[in-house]
């Protein structure tokens, strides 16, 4: 049994914007818009996306 593509790799099922959730052009994917783009980048310099960390006990005994 051949194996299941990706969600977007089949036409018609292409995944909205996350900034926006309008449709993704192929020019800016997976934006619509160069607006967009911007906005994604502007929040990854300005620290607006945090990824939630575990602290480790035994690296703060040492």
């Amino acid at each position: 049994m051949p194996a299941k593509p990706p969600d977007d790799a089949r036409p018609g099922t292409a995944k909205p914007c996350p900034i926006c959730g309008k449709p993704a052009t192929e020019a800016s994917k997976p934006f619509c818009s160069e607006r967009c783009r911007d906005v994604d980048l502007n929040r990854w310099l300005s620290d607006s996306y945090k990824i939630p960390a575990a602290r480790d006990d035994d690296e703060d005994a040492e």
